[in-house]
């Protein structure tokens, strides 16, 4: 998922129109030896949803299709930056315990950005392959994860970093966290609403302002939970 979408629909132009797909991380290798995986197609309208269904789905690749494209790119777009949370909590050499409260915590902020912006958003969505599943699986596979857990190693505090990384660690793929997180700072500043977003603010601050990793802890720390 590109996040280019996301400042062209919140801004008030047309982002998506047709379909989308959102996976549980789909690897091309297990693909290819055919072990099970699951995928969410998002189709505007309902429409070709058979077709789109008979074309993708397999015995060992099943496909749900849901009338919701805006929220299944919302959660392929927003799960990366998430991600970079999970990777800074494992360059702190942090534990499941702590990854799972940032799991948790991400995807109630990705809920709530999406059905913010896009009403008509489905809460069963967030519980699809796309949803829920993807998040779990790039917070402990991702190559966002990857390259925010290097980012700590390299002491962080130096947004310059990100370009090395990148082209160090991902062999020509594109790291699309930082991209994503920089759109998204920027929707949220423009309706002042920053503050209600903190951890999608301290990745941001990590990520572009200087600010030390253990802050994303002290942010945590603070958010209530009732």
């Amino acid at each position: 998922m590109g996040s280019s979408g996301i400042n062209a629909e919140y801004m008030g132009s047309s982002g998506i129109n047709a379909e989308y797909m959102g996976s549980s991380g789909i690897n091309a290798e297990y693909m290819g030896l055919e072990e099970f995986a699951e995928a969410t197609v998002g189709v505007a309208g309902g429409a070709q949803a058979d077709v789109l269904y008979e074309l993708f789905n397999r015995p060992y690749f099943r496909i749900a299709t849901v009338d919701d494209v805006e929220g299944v790119e919302s959660c392929g777009a927003l799960k990366n930056v998430v991600a970079l949370a999970a990777g800074f909590t494992d360059g702190l050499k942090l534990g499941g315990n702590t990854k799972a409260a940032v799991i948790r915590i991400g995807m109630r902020e990705i809920q709530k950005f999406t059905t913010s912006f896009w009403s008509q958003a489905k809460t069963d969505t967030f519980w699809e392959s796309c949803g829920i599943a993807d998040l779990i699986t790039t917070c402990y596979g991702g190559r966002n994860r990857k390259c925010a857990e290097e980012f700590v190693n390299r002491g962080g505090g130096d947004a310059s970093l990100w370009v090395d990384i990148e082209t160090e660690l991902l062999n020509g793929q594109k790291l699309q966290g930082t991209l994503t997180t920089q759109e998204v700072y920027e929707v949220l500043e423009a309706h002042n609403i920053v503050d209600e977003y903190p951890m999608f603010k301290e990745v941001y601050d990590i990520s572009f302002r200087g600010s030390s990793p253990e802050n994303l802890i002290k942010r945590l720390e603070t958010i209530d939970l009732n």
